[in-house]
């Protein structure tokens, strides 16, 4: 069974100082030897407190390039928007220009979006770093259980139990296609999930692995 290394920090503030350090140090060491940085984000509470932080470190520049796990298939302005929310929180401040900035065009619906997405992705080799959440069943990007996770690099996502039903989603496989894969995971709430994948269950996360590195960033809440 192959589990991530699980890093516990005592509060959900702790683990977010830690975590944006960590990255800058993972952007330092992927623009060293490659001269580009690539970095999948995620949505969520969590997430948006690191990219926050990522805001005040000033964090990111032309080398950088953002791609992002899943989104909503909403109005491009919708406030629910993953990239809307990112862009608010980090990105339309940051020293990392439009063009190396590119989310996933849900508003074109969710087969279109992950056409469009597919040929974008397909001069990537591999990520640097995939940051992906968790949600209390289990799921991470929008990638469900009971759902399939894999096939394309990016699926059109159709009646997800959670609202909007319609999203697009990086593939597992796709999201294992980089050197570090983090899963940013805080409150109570996400306690029996964790219990469950740690117990081998075949859950969504347990699918996703970095080629180096997997970790589970957790506060004290979460870990239990």
């Amino acid at each position: 069974m192959n589990l991530p290394d699980w890093r516990v920090f005592t509060a959900a503030d702790a683990l977010v100082a830690g975590l944006s350090d960590a990255l800058c140090v993972e952007a330092e060491s992927a623009i060293a030897a490659r001269g580009v940085f690539n970095l999948v984000l995620a949505g969520g509470t969590t997430p948006l407190a690191l990219y926050r932080a990522l805001a005040r470190q000033q964090a990111g520049d032309a080398r950088w390039r953002i791609w992002y796990g899943d989104e909503r298939c909403l109005p491009l302005d919708h406030p629910e928007r993953n990239s809307r929310m990112i862009e608010a929180a980090w990105l339309a401040a940051s020293g990392i220009p439009t063009e190396n900035r590119r989310p996933i065009p849900a508003e074109l619906g969710s087969h279109d979006a992950a056409t469009v997405y597919t040929g974008w992705l397909s001069d990537v080799a591999d990520f640097d770093v995939v940051l992906l959440g968790m949600g209390e069943d289990g799921h991470t990007a929008s990638l469900f259980p009971g759902h399939d996770w894999n096939g394309a690099d990016v699926l059109a996502v159709h009646d997800a139990p959670k609202p909007p039903p319609e999203r697009v989603s990086l593939s597992a496989q796709r999201l294992s296609r980089s050197q570090c894969v983090w899963f940013v995971i805080t409150g109570a709430g996400k306690r029996e999930a964790l219990v469950r994948w740690k117990n081998g269950e075949p859950l969504p996360v347990s699918t996703i692995h970095g080629k180096q590195q997997t970790v589970a960033w957790l506060d004290q809440a979460a870990a239990g």
